[in-house]
């Protein structure tokens, strides 16, 4: 046989076997789901990010017909739980649940991530944005964010802000706002949003900025008072705080979301059926009022919006990092 018909008949060969695995693996995917699916939630259970994963996971489920089981894997800011999977099987058997944390502000301010926000992961969608709100101790004398900035900068430095952490998203939101505004708060830094949240009631630290659901609570028993919502709208459940954007800030964003992720190299009919499922969970009136019920607005997007919206939340953060020189270990 002459060597130009063997290099055909490889050629031939080869492209077989390339159609062989290409209809397997849509054989495959057409048949996804077969076994229950594991959701990673990066943050510890009871916090928010863990209530909308298992709301999707229970809604989701069902248009699936199978399980899907919640994972807690806490640490390093949920690095920890995006870098398990980052690693994982690329077969939609392992997903994330990820946020404005994971895919924006960690990757900014972290000097070493185990993982990479983009190149590791194929979005799968967002499924819902919860708004923060930026909140005083009612012994501070303002009534507004007018008033709040204007006594701030008159008095650099004398008035505080608490967050989560150095580089935790509450730190760096409240970063741009003064960056924005033209003021300078104090920094107290807390292990956690719990100790940081008691301090402001208590009077210790006269602000902070925290998830809706969270503070939610404290503005209504009169313990907080709210000056500013992190969203693209006004919150139903508080409808005379005005946004950020309204106040004349809108490059603070939009507030935080929580989507889904898989890792990178999932085969994109998997990646379709999943967001179909999280669409249809979004069109259950059960879940829209569970939703409404923690503060949160519905953000059906398909995964390339999603993605758009990740690139995004990075841009801004690593603007945000730089400006105010922060970084953590």
């Amino acid at each position: 046989m002459s060597r130009r018909l063997s290099g055909r008949f490889a050629r031939v060969a080869l492209a077989g076997i390339i159609a062989t695995l290409t209809f397997a693996g849509a054989a495959r995917a057409a048949d996804y789901p077969t076994r229950p699916i594991k959701l990673v939630v990066p943050f510890a259970a009871g916090g928010s990010t863990d209530i909308v994963a298992r709301l999707v996971a229970e809604y989701a489920g069902r248009d699936l017909k199978q399980t899907i089981v919640v994972e807690n894997k806490a640490g390093a800011g949920g690095s920890l739980g995006m870098e398990q999977v980052a690693r994982s099987t690329p077969d939609g058997y392992t997903i994330g649940m990820a946020t404005m944390s994971t895919h924006g502000s960690n990757p900014a301010v972290y000097r070493k991530m185990n993982y990479d926000p983009v190149k590791d992961f194929a979005p799968i969608g967002n499924v819902l944005a919860v708004p923060s709100i930026f909140a005083v101790n009612p012994q501070i004398p303002v009534k507004n964010m007018a008033e709040f900035v204007a006594l701030a900068k008159a008095s650099p430095d004398k008035y505080s802000f608490a967050s989560p952490g150095v580089g935790s998203l509450g730190h760096v939101n409240i970063e741009n706002f003064m960056m924005l505004a033209g003021m300078k708060l104090l920094h107290v830094p807390y292990r956690g949003a719990g100790p940081a949240l008691n301090d402001v009631m208590g009077g210790q630290v006269d602000a902070i900025t925290d998830n809706l659901s969270s503070t939610l609570p404290q503005v209504a028993g009169g313990k907080l008072r709210a000056l500013a919502v992190l969203g693209a709208q006004r919150s139903p459940l508080l409808p005379d705080v005005p946004t950020y954007i309204e106040l004349g800030y809108p490059d603070m964003g939009t507030g935080g979301w929580f989507g889904l992720v898989a890792p990178a190299g999932t085969p994109p009919a998997v990646i379709e059926r999943l967001n179909q499922a999280v669409r249809a969970a979004m069109d259950n009136a059960e879940f829209r009022k569970k939703a409404e019920d923690v503060g949160g607005t519905l953000m059906p997007t398909t995964p390339q919006e999603f993605q758009a919206q990740i690139n995004e939340a990075l841009a801004r953060y690593a603007k945000v990092a730089k400006a105010a020189n922060i970084q953590a270990d």
